[in-house]
């Protein structure tokens, strides 16, 4: 399979962290998190969101979700979250089935949650026959590509504990966010009250593995159970958690994230202006979302795979990822070109 631009999930391992797998793949080691690997990678999550912060790791981003929100949740209760939410749109149903509590989605606009359209939901507070909203989720980067500021996650999280409301951020692409804002991580998420982050790596050039991140550090305090009964207990941590120690050593999550955010504006820049191509905006992520004619889907996806996220209005999404070249924007831009004519 050639690169293409369906998803930052089919790129491969980068080198560096696939290194790492191979450096602590050496005699035996402690299982269940108990190995120095899981202490050091642990250590690094704690420099970029505080001292406070408990870190458990997990398989993949919808255990991450899930596992995060069954244990800040009771059945009764519910959470807000985005329509487009990968949490109510892409994930089959575990949160409700695995988790055990209720979704109350949202309208969104461009991907994000408002404080006004919140309010509209937050109803029938100890209504005996209404499941009870006890977590806001919010998805930085949304599932559209955009970006909330910082001034927008303010007023969200103010909302949420106004209403007494624990918040949630699934964050598999969190470190695009990162500098898309030109943030440190701990500034748009421990220093603004959140309680709970779901952090990606899978998607951002690990070969597998996500993070769990108590900022509320009470609310840990139950959760080395809840991932062992959610079968989310990885006992070679050390191969977790090797990849995230690399992750974070001498910056390369940088590296990596402004290679997505770098050509997924060289992509924008290279096709905005082709006739017949509509672009939904200036990525703030590593998306670009287009419309193009139906008929160039076909002959498109023969050499550059992606997907067609709407299926009525033919409008497509365009990924980029740790490994995308320039070269690759190039080639694409040129056939699109070709079939604009």
């Amino acid at each position: 399979m050639k690169r293409g631009f369906g998803s930052d999930n089919h790129a491969g391992v980068h080198p560096k962290i696939l290194e790492s797998l191979s450096l602590a793949n050496v005699e035996h080691a402690p299982s269940y998190g108990t190995d120095d690997w899981t202490d050091a990678a642990i250590g690094e999550f704690k420099k970029h969101f505080g001292e406070q912060a408990q870190v458990f790791f997990v398989f993949n981003g919808t255990a991450a979700n899930v596992t995060a929100l069954r244990a800040i949740t009771r059945p009764w209760q519910a959470v807000f979250c985005s329509d487009v939410a990968h949490i109510n749109v892409d994930e089959c149903g575990a949160p409700e089935q695995m988790g055990g509590f209720k979704l109350l989605p949202v309208c969104s606009h461009n991907g994000k949650l408002s404080v006004e359209d919140l309010d509209q939901n937050y109803i029938r507070r100890g209504d005996q026959h209404y499941s009870q909203g006890q977590v806001l989720s919010i998805t930085q980067p949304t599932e559209l590509g955009t970006v909330y500021s910082l001034e927008e996650l303010k007023s969200l999280i103010t909302w949420a504990k106004n209403k007494n409301l624990l918040v949630h951020i699934d964050g598999a692409r969190l470190s695009n966010a990162a500098i898309s804002l030109q943030k440190t991580f701990k500034e748009f998420t421990t220093d603004l009250g959140v309680d709970v982050v779901s952090f990606g790596g899978t998607k951002n050039g690990l070969m597998m593995g996500e993070a769990v991140i108590f900022l509320n550090k009470q609310l840990a305090h139950d959760f080395k159970y809840v991932r062992k009964q959610s079968s989310q207990l990885p006992s070679k941590s050390r191969f977790i958690a090797c990849q995230f120690s690399e992750y974070f050593k001498n910056d390369l999550w940088k590296q990596i994230a402004g290679n997505s955010l770098d050509r997924a504006m060289d992509l924008y820049n290279a096709v905005k202006d082709i006739p017949g191509v509509t672009v939904r905006e200036k990525p703030q992520s590593n998306a670009v979302f287009a419309k193009i004619p139906p008929a160039w889907v076909k002959p498109l996806r023969e050499n550059f795979f992606f997907y067609v996220w709407d299926e009525k209005t033919f409008e497509c999404r365009w990924m980029t990822s740790w490994d995308t070249q320039k070269q690759d924007i190039e080639n694409f831009a040129a056939a699109i070109k070709e079939l604009s004519k």
